[in-house]
């Protein structure tokens, strides 16, 4: 998946650009998405994920990357995150 967050699911959006005189044309608003390595306490281990600026904040806010994940349900993330998830789940058994 190009251009999409694998945390949040952040996409590319589309609109309008409008000049002065409301010419209207059309454009894309591309999600600020950085490549990151989040260690995996866990896991003991990188996970390298590409990430929206926000999603990079959120995780820290939360206390990383396996609390936040762990607080999180599957249904808000996506299949990336759902697929690391279930790493972290089943090492810590």
């Amino acid at each position: 998946m190009a251009r999409r967050c694998e945390i949040t699911g952040k996409g590319v959006m589309s609109g309008n650009n409008v000049s002065h005189a409301v010419n209207r044309t059309r454009r894309r608003f591309l999600p600020n998405l950085q490549n990151n390595t989040l260690q995996s306490d866990i896991l003991g281990e990188g996970v390298r994920l590409k990430l929206s600026t926000k999603a990079i904040r959120t995780i820290d806010f939360k206390g990383g990357l396996d609390s936040f994940l762990l607080a999180t349900p599957n249904r808000k993330l996506t299949d990336e995150a759902v697929k690391v998830k279930k790493r972290i789940l089943k090492k810590q058994k």
